[in-house]
Formats: C-alpha cells, sequence, structure tokens
C-alpha cells in the first residue's frame, strides 16, 4: 500500500477527547496491551499527531503519529501498528516468518506467499482469515511487514503451503516507514531458530535452507512476472511447475462473481488484474486475431482485440498490473511461454509476427461466455437483465414561513409540497377569492389571465411578497410578476422516480453531473465525471463503457468531502464521447449534464 509515495491531506494534533478516545480504540483493537504500555504508546503530555493521506490509489488513510513516527494506521475503520510499534512490542501480533531474501520482495509489493513461509516445530501461529499479522525473518524476531491473514492457519495447512498466505499492507523501507525517522529493526533473537535447530542439523540443514531460499526468490519473481501464478494464486514452490492451462482452469472455475466476492480479501488488485489481462490475452488470441493479420500491431491487438475481451462489468488497465506496460507483458509471454514471437519492425514500433496456434495453454483454453464488450456496449448501462431507463425528474416547491398566511385558504401549512402547478391553481384561487383582480381587468379576467390583467396588493401579498422598500410604492403586481414572486420565496425541492423504486424527494436543487477537465503533471489533461450516482448510474459501469468507447484508461476516485462518492476519471478531453454517451444511450436530459460546451471543437485532440 505505501510502496509508492502518498499525499498529505492534513496534519493537526490530537488533544483531551480525542486522545482518550485514541487510547481506547487501540486497547479494543489490540487487548493484550497492558495499561503501561497503553500509556507508552499514547502518552498524556508528548505531542500526537492525526495525519490524513491519500495512498497512490486513492485509498484515505489516517496516521497517528508520535514524536515524527508513526505508530498506527488506519484503514476502512480498521487499526494496525506501524513496524515501529512491534520493534517495541514483537509480540503484539501473530508472526509468520520467512527468509531474508523474501523481504525485498516485500518491500517491492509482493504478498507473502505460503511457500516462503518457515514453519516452526510448534506449528503455523493460530490465524483466521482477514486476521492482523506480522511477517519477521528468520535470526530476528523484529518484525519487518505488517498485513492480514489471506487464510486460516487451518487453510494453510490444507493447501499443502500453496498460494498466499499474508496480504501485506505496510513494510520495512516502504513510504510509511520512510514518515519517521527511518530507524532500522533491532536485533531481536529469534529463539525459536536458536533452540529449535534452524542451523543445528549442519549437515542437511545448510543444504535445505539454501536450497529453500533459491526456491523462495524464483517463486517471488514468478509472483510478480508470471500470469500464469496470478491466475490462480498458487506459486510453485521449485519442486513441480503446474502448467499455464491447468493455472486458467482453475481460474475458470473460480471466475464467477460469488466466488469473487468471497476470495476478495485474499487477492491484490494487482493480482486480479494479472488474471485478467493473462484471460483476455488468451481470449484474444484464441477468437479474435486471425492468421491473416498478422504482423498486428501490438497497440492495435490490445485496442481492438483485448479490450474487446474483457468481461462485461470489468475494466482491463494495464498500469494496474504488475507489467504496467503491454510491451513487458508480451516480452512474457513471448519468453516464458512462447506463445507469440514480437518484433520491432519499425523503429519503436513492435508487432506480433507470430502466433503458436498449437500451443497446448492456447488449445486448452475455454472461451469464457458473455465477455464480448462488444455486447455490452449495446446494452450500455444495463445492470443484469434490467436496462437502465433514467429517472423522472421533478422540480417541486415547499411552502416557507412567509408565505404560510397565503396557503392557508387552502389548508396547506409550512412544509407542504407542491408541485408548481398546484402553486398556480391556489394563487389564482386565493385572489379570485379575495376580489384582488384589478378594476380595470375585472371584466376580462378569464382573457388576460395571467400575462396583461393586474391584481391588487393586499396586505398579506404584501407582506408574503414584497420587499420593505416595496411596501409603499407597489400597490399591484402583473399575474406573471406574482407567481415568479410566489415561487422565488418557496424552498425548491425535487423528486426523483425510478422505475420500480418509490419516489423520493429532497430538498434544494438536483446536482448535475459535472463533467470538467483538469491537468495532470506535464500539462496532461484527464476528463472528471461526478454525481453519476444521483441518476442511478454506476460509475465503475460507466468508466468500462467509456474506457472501451475511446481507448484510453479509466480509473474511479472518492469524492473530497463526500461519502460514497466517487468520480470516473479518464485520460484525455474525452467530453464529447461522455456527452453523446449519456445523451444518446442513458438518455440523460441535457439540462442535467453541466461542462458539455468545454468540449474540444474541431477534431482538435490534446
Amino acid at each position: 500500500m505505501f510502496v509508492r509515495p502518498f499525499r498529505v491531506k492534513s496534519n493537526t494534533v490530537i488533544k483531551g477527547s480525542d486522545r482518550r478516545k485514541l487510547r481506547a480504540d487501540i486497547s479494543a483493537a489490540f487487548p493484550s496491551l497492558s495499561a503501561d504500555e497503553l500509556s507508552e504508546l499514547v502518552p498524556n503530555k508528548e505531542e500526537l499527531n492525526v495525519v490524513r493521506i491519500y495512498a497512490h490509489k486513492g485509498d484515505a488513510v489516517t496516521i497517528y503519529v508520535l514524536n515524527k513516527n508513526p505508530l498506527f494506521f488506519e484503514l476502512e475503520k480498521r487499526l494496525y501498528p506501524t513496524v515501529y510499534v512491534l520493534w517495541r512490542l514483537p509480540a503484539l501480533l501473530q508472526t509468520f516468518r520467512t527468509w531474508p531474501p523474501v523481504l525485498q520482495k516485500l518491500i517491492g509489493g509482493a504478498d507473502l506467499m505460503l511457500p516462503g513461509v518457515v514453519v516452526p516445530s510448534s506449528g503455523l501461529p493460530k490465524v483466521d482469515q482477514g486476521d492482523c499479522c506480522a511477517v519477521s525473518v528468520v535470526n530476528n524476531r523484529a518484525p519487518v511487514a505488517v498485513g492480514t491473514a489471506a487464510v486460516s492457519s487451518a487453510e494453510m495447512n490444507n493447501l499443502g503451503m500453496k498460494g498466499r498466505g499474508v496480504c501485506v499492507l505496510h513494510t520495512y523501507m516502504d513510504n510509511l516507514w520512510a514518515f519517521g525517522d527511518k530507524s532500522g529493526p533491532p536485533s531481536l533473537p529469534d529463539v525459536e531458530s536458536e533452540g529449535q535447530g534452524v542451523n543445528t542439523e549442519e549437515s542437511e540443514a545448510d543444504e535445505e535452507d539454501e536450497e529453500e531460499e533459491r526456491k523462495e526468490v524464483k517463486m517471488h519473481e514468478e509472483e510478480e512476472q508470471s500470469p500464469g501464478e496470478m491466475v490462480t494464486d498458487q506459486v510453485c514452490s521449485g519442486t513441480e511447475e503446474l502448467s499455464l492451462a491447468e493455472k486458467e482452469e482453475d481460474k475458470g472455475e473460480k471466475s464467477n462473481e460469488e466466488e469473487e466476492e468471497n476470495q476478495g480479501d485474499q487477492k491484490t488488485p494487482q493480482v486480479i488484474m494479472d488474471a485478467l489481462l493473462l484471460q483476455c490475452f488468451l481470449h484474444a488470441l484464441k477468437s479474435k486475431v486471425k492468421k491473416s493479420e498478422l504482423p498486428l500491431l501490438t497497440s492495435t491487438f490490445l485496442r481492438n482485440h483485448m479490450f474487446s475481451c474483457c468481461p462485461s462489468g470489468k475494466q482491463l488497465d494495464i498500469k494496474k498490473s504488475s507489467y504496467k506496460k503491454l510491451s513487458k507483458f508480451l516480452q512474457a509471454m513471448q519468453q516464458q511461454y512462447n506463445l507469440v514471437q514480437v518484433k520491432e519492425l519499425t523503429k519503436g514500433v513492435e508487432s506480433i509476427v507470430e502466433v503458436d496456434w498449437k500451443h497446448p495453454e492456447l488449445r486448452s483454453f475455454v472461451v469464457p461466455e458473455e465477455t464480448d464488450v462488444e455486447a455490452t456496449l449495446v446494452k450500455d448501462g444495463e445492470e443484469g437483465d434490467t436496462p437502465y431507463h433514467p429517472p423522472e425528474i421533478t422540480t417541486l416547491y415547499c411552502v416557507s414561513a412567509r408565505l404560510e398566511p397565503l396557503f392557508l385558504d387552502a389548508n396547506k401549512r409550512k412544509g407542504t409540497i407542491l408541485q408548481p402547478a398546484e402553486v398556480r391553481n391556489i394563487v389564482t384561487e386565493y385572489v379570485k377569492k379575495n376580489e384582488l383582480v384589478h378594476e380595470n381587468n375585472k371584466n376580462h379576467f378569464s382573457i388576460l389571465l395571467p400575462y396583461d390583467s393586474h391584481v391588487t396588493v393586499n396586505p398579506t401579498l404584501c407582506d408574503c411578497l414584497l420587499e420593505k422598500s416595496e411596501y409603499q410604492e407597489v400597490v399591484s403586481l402583473k399575474w406573471d410578476d406574482l407567481f415568479s414572486r410566489t415561487l422565488g420565496r418557496m424552498q425548491q425541492c425535487y423528486q426523483v422516480v425510478f422505475p420500480g423504486q418509490a419516489p423520493r424527494i429532497k430538498k434544494g436543487h438536483i446536482e448535475p453531473i459535472d463533467i470538467s477537465v483538469a491537468s495532470r503533471g506535464s500539462n496532461k489533461k484527464v476528463t472528471l465525471i461526478k454525481n453519476l450516482e444521483v441518476y442511478g448510474l454506476d460509475p465503475a459501469v460507466v468508466a468500462t463503457a467509456l474506457q472501451h468507447r475511446v481507448q484510453a484508461s479509466s480509473v474511479l476516485q472518492p469524492v473530497p468531502g463526500a461519502k460514497d462518492k466517487v468520480l470516473v476519471q479518464i485520460q484525455g478531453n474525452q467530453i464529447h464521447h461522455i456527452g453523446n454517451l449519456l445523451l444518446e444511450h442513458y438518455h440523460i436530459p441535457r439540462k442535467y449534464i453541466q461542462g458539455l460546451d468545454k468540449a474540444l471543437k474541431g477534431g482538435k485532440k490534446k
């Protein structure tokens, strides 16, 4: 999580009740802490700060800092200790041991895989799935990483110590560690190593340890380089290799939505994106690319073939994978599996020149059902079997305290919500009942209403509709002025009705879908879309549709200061395409879309 630099949003000092609340939260999260240990971690007089940051993926994280050293960080309302705390209290969490070479992989952002875990003679630490735990290296009890258990201890044994063990959130040497004094881990003797013979059986154990280290290093390299490993989250320890087809088959069995939700905690976004990348790659080769198209530009292969193979509801973004670039991914496919041959036919431009159509991995790949994004774009906005229909939006008005006397004859009290036509009728009936039609217009009341006739202002209308400066000057109002003044002094509301749902009434003006263009470093343009949720649109679905339409990467980001709202960010000035999508496919009325005037004109691109 802290592999890349983060952005600090605020930094404030914790005082009084907030300090006591933090102490209570830490005690609840880590009940094994004694009162003295709590007082040491959260002292009464020393400076204690709360720092709110945004991680590089947009996650909002709260860090609690004592004497410039981060002690705890809070993610999704859950507290985690930093390595600085664990060096003072190494027994605070259940700890898994691994080999020193693995540490560099963890620092680089990898999770701890089970083949790299050193199992002590007493057995694995007792943890349940999702429990907070730590990682240390052999010969030193000082933890070097903090994360959550991917599976329970019992499940680790059932899996034969293969797969993901700990989902790492924070490590020694990452940017959260660098936020402190950058001190190194203390040297704490590893009782297990010294007393139970990790190094005692010299003639056999040394060779086994070296072999295990080589396996572990290889395993973690494959984790970052091999998409086949990512597909199943089962990392081979080096003694046997699973074929890419077996892994793809395993993934196919687990690719339904319920399974993904159940196992979501076990997979990092990078792992999921690697699996999706491999699936789209094999799908495109098997069902999209024809031999007559070769040589095929790699950019064309991605844009026209791989993107169209992305399953509905998902978006393919190479930057979120471990490869970061298409060229590195294709290089891995060529060097490790010989599925394709990629050459630079023109300087700086790579092309796929050959595909091994008879490769067993390609032949055994089963094309998933209903993954063609073209079918998705036809439906644009459908969720399940129900097509999207825009809501019916009606402007309403609420009777205010000032206007209540005007509506009393109609038994409408303060807070009553009315439609504009109802307001018009009630005001008209009030004027007729109190005989306020101007003398010159009485004979033409039905003909002249509402534009040319005048209404005499009585005391009630004076108090309700006139400003103090007008009390002595205005004695009559035109009908249109009467109505506009009445509506202007009422509180505006709006009613939203989605198909099959009960009407929802909210005060104020409905927020339009806001489209804007911003700059992101080196004068690169991005387009931002806000308030899609107000109109029942899923930002993730809209982001996917736009990504395939404009062939640019998109990302969802939280809206600062707004709960449960996200904005869609897509590369380039895409207002024209976004407008077409909202107007033509989602049928959102133009008056509810703000920013369409900022679209590029004349086909220019930025």
